[in-house]
């Protein structure tokens, strides 16, 4: 999720961009910022719970379990939160780290959870180590509230925010499998209606507090009918059809290797190259790598709907776009400020038809095809666009590789052996 904070904003600037594109379709589109009252819940420190011996904490070694998730821009997953469960929508999200629920009611009500009908709540102190400004991966500062409990802010770069207090909880699918008790955000305020589960590689990150050291998830294509959102797959742990993934290693950064650009808790992968209607681009493959500032760096994010390019990209992109449908793109308009490569709805087929397949390249031959059906985007308003805008416009100097581009195929994550798989699949039969 983009981060507004102390630290550098470009390794941040595209995580909530499911948010930035849930804005008007008119041309040039500008975010929108939400505003609310602030108010407080009556949390209070207490205990930590004590742990059940007969429960079996959560471990991919040891543990599979496949959850469903609806999905329009973004990937919603419902969890089970807390002992007994309440059940929560989360945007799954492998940009952010720190997971956050919601914890307040809203006109009209939302399904937040409830902190006092769970045994394994714990609200975090002022007190905890958790609870300053300098921890390690975690560089929001929080502050203490009037009841000594430790509060967070996030403010996302699209104008939205997320705040309340630091606790302690559980994921609890079963009642023999538990994660053991995870640092989240409990949101008393925020300008969504979903939480986010934070899936990066970060040290507060779900995968990394649950001790998961492999998840997937599968994509299913968007359908037309409004209200009728398509189901896909995510497995927490091993995945029965990893047997076809092809792998790519990922890319590792070292702390003596922090640059300013870079985002060190991002999936990043070794792409190539883009090939358009099976012409090759003229682009230099390390366009897709990060330099010496940390830009160019190439993410596999889940929570951004597009796919960004920097300038380097996205101009031999547009320029291919324009070469074999320029008459048709709508001239001056914008989409949400940084795609512009959009047509009426009308010439949609024929667009389709004359880009033809999009493919972006990764070492060891390994693809991620975009079907030419698939590479126009309906954004509303009678307008479809290429799903790619460029980065600079974010504020970013990184390639993203948005859930778009991941549409009806497997997507792995395998931390223990550093490496990220793709398998082409029919996400809505998974």
């Amino acid at each position: 999720m983009a981060l507004c904070s102390s630290v550098s904003l470009f390794p941040l600037l595209f995580s909530l961009l499911l948010l930035l594109f849930s804005a008007s379709s008119s041309a040039n589109h500008d975010s929108v910022s939400f505003s609310f009252p602030l108010r407080s819940l009556p949390l209070s420190a207490q205990k930590p719970p004590k742990t059940n011996p007969k429960l079996r904490s959560l471990s991919s070694a040891s543990y599979n379990v496949k959850l469903l998730f609806k999905y329009s821009m973004a990937l919603v997953v419902t969890l089970p939160i807390g002992t007994p469960p309440q059940h929560q929508q989360m945007v799954l999200d492998t940009g952010s780290q720190l997971s956050w629920i919601q914890c307040h009611n809203k006109t009209p009500p939302t399904a937040s959870f409830d902190p006092s009908l769970s045994s394994s709540f714990y609200v975090i102190p002022c007190t905890h180590p958790l609870c300053k400004p300098r921890v390690p991966d975690f560089t929001l500062p929080t502050t203490c509230d009037q009841n000594r409990l430790c509060h967070y802010s996030y403010f996302y770069a699209d104008g939205t925010y997320a705040e309340g207090n630091l606790v302690r909880e559980k994921l609890t699918f079963s009642p023999s499998q538990t994660t053991p008790p995870l640092t989240l955000g409990c949101a008393t305020e925020s300008s969504d209606a979903r939480g986010i589960l934070g899936m990066n590689l970060g040290r507060l990150s779900f995968p990394s507090q649950a001790q998961i050291t492999k998840f997937s998830y599968c994509v299913p294509t968007r359908k037309p009918q409004p209200g009728n959102l398509p189901t896909g797959s995510f497995y927490i742990g091993n995945n029965p059809n990893s047997a076809r993934f092809r792998y790519v290693n990922m890319l590792t950064f070292s702390q003596s290797q922090r640059m300013p650009n870079l985002d060190p808790l991002a999936y990043t992968v070794p792409m190539q190259g883009i090939r358009i209607g099976g012409k090759r681009l003229n682009i230099n493959p390390s366009v897709f790598r990060p330099d010496a500032s940390g830009s160019g760096q190439t993410m596999i994010d889940s929570g951004s709907e597009f796919t960004f390019l920097v300038d380097q990209a996205y101009d031999r992109v547009r320029e291919e776009v324009v070469r074999v449908v320029g008459p048709r793109i709508k001239k001056g308009y914008v989409y949400g400020g940084v795609a512009d490569m959009c047509f009426d709805d009308s010439a949609r087929e024929t667009v389709g038809r004359l880009i033809g397949d999009v493919v972006l390249e990764f070492e060891k031959g390994v693809e991620i095809v975009v079907p030419k059906e698939r590479v126009l985007a309906d954004v509303g308003g009678g307008v479809h666009c290429v799903g790619i805008g460029r980065s600079e416009r974010l504020g970013a100097a990184s390639n993203i590789i948005g859930n778009i581009h991941q549409q009806n195929v497997w997507v792995e994550f395998d931390l223990a052996n550093h490496r990220v798989g793709f398998g082409e699949a029919d996400c809505s039969r998974s």
